[in-house]
């Protein structure tokens, strides 16, 4: 069964930096693409960012371009994803989760989620 674990998340002031972890296990992931999600309170979740994890094609939500960054760690079959010049509008539950790499597939697998806070 595959399961992902986020760490990471905390208190930060506006500007600051945060990098999150998310390790996977239970599966083989060189077919998947590992994406980041957020849901800050009375709102959707959305997506963040996301990453295929064979060939390490990226792809980013235009809140975020030039601010975050993600990438894998092969030896720890993690995935990183580092925020830098953090905003208070960053404010959420940031969760990992999975899918298979073909157009259309759902994510189907998914964390528990790591609060982040950023204050003004």
């Amino acid at each position: 069964q595959v399961q992902l674990v986020e760490s990471g998340g905390g208190l930060v002031q506006a500007g600051g930096s945060l990098r999150l972890s998310c390790a996977a296990s239970g599966g083989t992931f060189s077919s998947y693409v590992m994406g980041w999600f957020r849901q800050a309170p009375g709102k959707e979740r959305e997506f963040v960012a996301s990453i295929r994890w064979s060939g390490g094609s990226t792809d980013f939500a235009d809140s975020v371009k030039g601010r975050f960054t993600i990438s894998r760690d092969y030896a720890k079959s993690a995935v990183l994803l580092q925020m830098n010049s953090l905003k208070p509008e960053d404010t959420a539950v940031y969760y990992c989760a999975t899918r298979l790499a073909y157009a259309g597939a759902p994510y189907r697998y998914w964390g528990q989620g790591t609060q982040v806070t950023v204050s003004s």
